[in-house]
């Protein structure tokens, strides 16, 4: 650990270590909201690069006046490696190295695109999800989750079935979070909730695309309990997967208010 009231190189007195007596440690500590270019394993293109925005903590000892910020950035910085998925865990490692904690925090948002193509004229189009890795060490134990929101359209059951023209639909936001053992694509999280869906999304559509996707959604209503219940059920099927959470907000066409529900999972024995 840090010494007290250790001295820079320069001469200068470093402060953020010098001791503090009111025994009262910090679970989270450091910086929010910095954004840095990484890349993205992409399953059609090889590789994506986009922007993320970063927050980054450690744990602070009761004793410790203060954490070192600059780190944080330095880190980030490091032009030795790129910045990415795969090196997530390392970069957790390195972070509490260069602060000298037991225990820190990352969480790395960024906006991914996937080319699509329009279910009949074949147009395509970009659709953008949000993305969060979030990381958890502490000592030697490391923990990575996915975190993808997957915009798609709801359709609801009940107003079909109660009216004689049409029933009311609304886009929904489908949060899936997920643990797993092995390297899951965000693609595949993705293409599992867009199945679930009444109809999914896209970025572009002609006047055929627009019919289809109006009466598959029509076809295929969904409450927001059966879209979380079904997603779950896919989960529960993959074998690849520990821990998950699966959340559907429906931001309501008549009402003011948003439909909600959130399922969480534990694989036994993991």
């Amino acid at each position: 650990m840090m010494t007290q009231e250790k001295k820079s190189v320069a001469g200068m007195p470093d402060v953020q270590s010098s001791a503090d007596s009111r025994q009262i440690a910090i679970n989270k500590v450091g910086i929010k909201s910095i954004r840095h270019p990484i890349v993205v394993a992409d399953k059609a293109e090889g590789v994506q690069h986009t922007i993320a925005n970063f927050n980054m903590y450690v744990g602070l000892p009761h004793n410790f006046k203060g954490t070192h910020m600059s780190r944080f950035v330095d880190i980030l910085n490091n032009q030795s490696r790129e910045i990415s998925v795969e090196n997530f865990p390392v970069m957790l490692q390195e972070m509490v190295q260069r602060l000298e904690a037991e225990s820190g925090h990352i969480e790395m948002s960024f906006p991914y695109f996937i080319n699509k193509a329009a279910p009949v004229s074949g147009v395509e189009s970009l659709m953008d999800y949000d993305v969060t890795l979030v990381g958890d060490i502490n000592g030697h134990d490391i923990s990575v989750a996915v975190k993808v929101v997957v915009p798609v359209t709801s359709l609801c059951p009940c107003s079909k079935e109660i009216s004689e023209r049409g029933a009311h639909n609304q886009r929904s936001h489908v949060t899936v979070t997920v643990k797993s053992r092995e390297y899951i694509w965000i693609e595949e999280i993705v293409a599992l909730v867009e199945k679930e869906a009444s109809c999914e999304l896209f970025g572009l559509l002609k006047r055929p695309d627009e019919k289809y996707v109006t009466e598959r959604a029509y076809d295929n209503p969904k409450f927001v309990e059966d879209m979380v219940r079904d997603v779950a059920a896919r989960l529960n099927a993959d074998s690849r997967i520990d821990a998950y959470s699966v959340e559907s907000e429906n931001f309501e066409s008549i009402h003011n208010h948003s439909a909600y529900a959130l399922i969480e999972w534990v694989r036994p024995n993991t």
